[in-house]
């Protein structure tokens, strides 16, 4: 009995004793472990990156160029196309075809709509037709004059011999010259009905409006199936024209000047314009003329500017602010030369004078060549280009290459 129960109890299944682990666990447990160290050492590795230091930054503006020339007035106007046409059709008719879009270029002659040209074509037609029917007349007269001559000649050899009669000679004659005189008249019909054809080829050519001259679409005023005129003939169901274009190349500014100021205004006077839309930009320009006549109401007198500087950016109708400057004297002297920086963006490193030049998000260490102390600025005559962004007191811990974010 013992025995049995002996036999029993190890037959019996200890729970307490773990199973043995499968094959592939222990490599899936090597697999996260590596993972959990990548993503450990990368959040170590963005904790400890270098921080951008704040810097604050001002610009390097050149010397001896317009922008610091003495202003000796300044005032506001518009940009102006000198060359602007609303180009119509020459008669009224129903519009078929607009080939045109605002912002699109066009050369001169180029088609930019088309009208119905029905009524147009019909009459080419007709006047065609003519020109086909007095040639036809004309070959049927060249004919019957060739016979005629003929016949009057040889009437006139039998006259001479007596055969025949001197009147039936004389009524052959008169044919022949009838049939010429009628020949004349159909030959003059023929250029007639030439010239009212050509007149035709005009009338169905008027439906068709090209562009007067080279420029680009700044309006497209019709849709196909409205009817357009160059006179308003119907209301405001009436279109008066196709489009309008501007020739770029005539772009200029007007400004008004108040005549208390307007001496000091000269032709050929160097001018500084700035566009509202990009007020960083300094555009070089010169005084065309200064239209004689003024304005009563307002007290002023229109200037005209001509822009050196050809540039998609500048449009018509654009608001400008131009400065008049000194224009300069042969023995005027000569003004310093380099870029002006604000004087604390030049330091001492390792013994020579630099600067810290902004580049995207980062900075470049130049070496500089100090100029004349300009009160809180400092004249620079190498290292650093105009337009190009210098960093002022920069701190100690600023080097060549720094990550950097300009303070607000």
């Amino acid at each position: 009995m013992n025995a049995s129960a002996e036999l029993l109890k190890e037959l019996r299944i200890d729970r307490r004793t773990p199973p043995p682990p499968a094959p592939g666990s222990r490599r899936w447990l090597w697999i996260v472990i590596a993972v959990l160290v990548l993503l450990g050492a990368a959040v170590a590795a963005w904790m400890l990156r270098p921080q951008a230091i704040e810097v604050q930054t001002a610009p390097a503006v050149a010397l001896g160029e317009a922008g610091s020339s003495a202003s000796v007035l300044d005032a506001s106007g518009y940009v102006v196309a000198r060359r602007m046409a609303t180009v119509s059709a020459k008669i009224t008719g129903k519009v078929r075809e607009v080939m045109i879009e605002e912002g699109m270029r066009v050369e001169e002659g180029q088609v930019m709509a088309t009208l119905d040209p029905i009524d147009a074509g019909a009459q080419r037609d007709l006047y065609a037709s003519q020109v086909q029917a007095a040639r036809s007349q004309v070959a049927g007269l060249q004919a019957q004059l060739t016979q005629a001559g003929a016949e009057a000649t040889r009437l006139q050899a039998l006259v001479g011999q007596q055969l025949v009669s001197r009147s039936q000679f004389d009524q052959a004659v008169a044919q022949r010259d009838s049939l010429r005189a009628q020949l004349d008249t159909a030959q003059r019909n023929v250029q007639v009905a030439g010239n009212q054809l050509a007149i035709a080829d005009l009338g169905v050519d008027n439906n068709i409006v090209r562009a007067p001259f080279s420029g680009v679409v700044t309006a497209k005023a019709a849709q196909p199936g409205e009817i357009v005129s160059p006179l308003s003939a119907g209301g405001g169901f009436t279109r008066t024209g196709i489009g309008t274009i501007v020739d770029m190349e005539s772009l200029e500014i007007e400004v008004e000047v108040g005549e208390a100021f307007i001496g000091r205004v000269q032709p050929k006077m160097p001018v500084e314009a700035t566009l509202n839309a990009y007020p960083e930009w300094k555009i070089p320009a010169e005084v065309i003329a200064i239209v004689p006549t003024a304005d009563r109401g307002k007290a002023t007198v229109k200037v005209r500017v001509a822009i050196k500087t050809r540039d998609p950016r500048i449009v018509p109708e654009m608001g400008v602010r131009v400065s008049f400057l000194e224009q300069a004297r042969p023995d005027a002297p000569q003004k310093p030369q380099g870029v002006r920086v604000p004087a604390n963006a030049v330091v001492e490193r390792e013994g020579g004078s630099v600067v810290f030049v902004l580049a995207e998000d980062a900075v470049q260490q130049r070496s500089v060549t100090p100029g004349l102390a300009l009160n809180a600025d400092r004249q620079l005559l190498a290292g650093v280009r105009p337009g190009e962004r210098v960093v002022t007191s920069p701190p100690d811990t600023l080097r060549d290459g720094s990550k950097v974010k300009e303070r607000s």
